[in-house]
């Protein structure tokens, strides 16, 4: 029988910063572990995303991690370790790209297509500018994280209500208080945001659909997950979430993401498309 706290990191940042530690086995391998604050008997796919970061962001620390591509084939158990490959595709001056694939024993998890970029000066620049949603003061604290995930959604807006009607809109303010100055732990903190909202988002519209409902009479799950990073930013300090799902049908859906920092500057972008079903009779 497997020893399941051998594999489970506690809760709070220590833990997720735990999980981020990878046990280097050679030749691009890795071991890790589990992260408990999710609950539940599968590995949250935030988790799976930021282990990936942290992964291939070892392949070459000159350069940064650019952009990373996730595809989520199964659900990883809660009980077993990771094995984490990486798979140095190029590398030059200015870009590296690698493949990281996550798997449990013969069960593969999640394979990611992952750009490394060398920082260079502006030719051109512009961005969108932050949404006029006020400051994270006025927004409403969430249950979501906790002391060491500090979640605060605008409007007061609870995705996980099914009699909570609204816009596939979802604006949510979170830092990480007391996340290390690493840029490559703070890229890993910000994936594992970025992956747990989009789905409430896409309920929003549809009275008696929310994602307390997840995995009870609906089921869910993430199907892949696209995290382009643009600018420095600090994990610690307030990031803003501006979330939409533009589409939503045949059993699917498809949400978007601007994350900004507190003074204005677009650090991210992110779009995911996600499982949204009715769990079949009898199961």
């Amino acid at each position: 029988m497997t020893d399941q706290s051998a594999n489970l990191a506690p809760s709070g940042l220590a833990g997720l910063l735990d999980v981020l530690e990878l046990e280097p086995l050679g030749n691009g391998q890795y071991r890790a572990r589990n992260f408990g604050h999710a609950g539940g008997n599968v590995v949250f796919g935030g988790q799976l995303l930021a282990q990936t970061i942290v992964a291939a962001a070892a392949v070459d620390p000159t350069k940064e991690v650019k952009s990373v591509h996730a595809v989520f084939a199964r659900g990883g158990a809660m009980d077993q370790p990771l094995d984490i490959a990486v798979d140095v595709m190029h590398t030059g001056r200015a870009f590296g790209s690698v493949t990281v694939t996550i798997s449990q024993g013969d069960r593969l998890c999640v394979r990611s297509l992952v750009l490394l970029s060398a920082p260079e000066p502006d030719l051109i620049r512009h961005q969108s500018p932050l949404p006029l949603v006020g400051d994270p003061a006025a927004a409403t604290p969430a249950t979501h994280g906790g002391d060491w995930w500090e979640v605060r959604t605008v409007d007061g807006v609870n995705i996980s209500d099914p009699d909570l009607i609204g816009p596939p809109e979802l604006a949510v303010w979170t830092r990480f208080p007391g996340a290390p100055s690493d840029p490559a732990i703070g890229r890993a903190l910000l994936g594992y945001a970025t992956d747990g909202f989009l789905i409430g988002t896409a309920m929003r519209p549809h009275p008696g659909v929310g994602q307390a409902l997840a995995h009870v009479t609906i089921a869910t799950s993430v199907i892949t997950h696209t995290l382009t990073f643009h600018e420095p930013f600090d994990a610690g300090e307030w990031l803003l979430l501006a979330q939409e799902s533009p589409y939503a049908g045949r059993g699917r859906s498809y949400g978007r993401g601007a994350v900004f920092s507190e003074d204005g500057r677009l650090v991210a972008s992110f779009v995911q498309e996600n499982m949204i079903r009715d769990v079949p009779q009898g199961r």
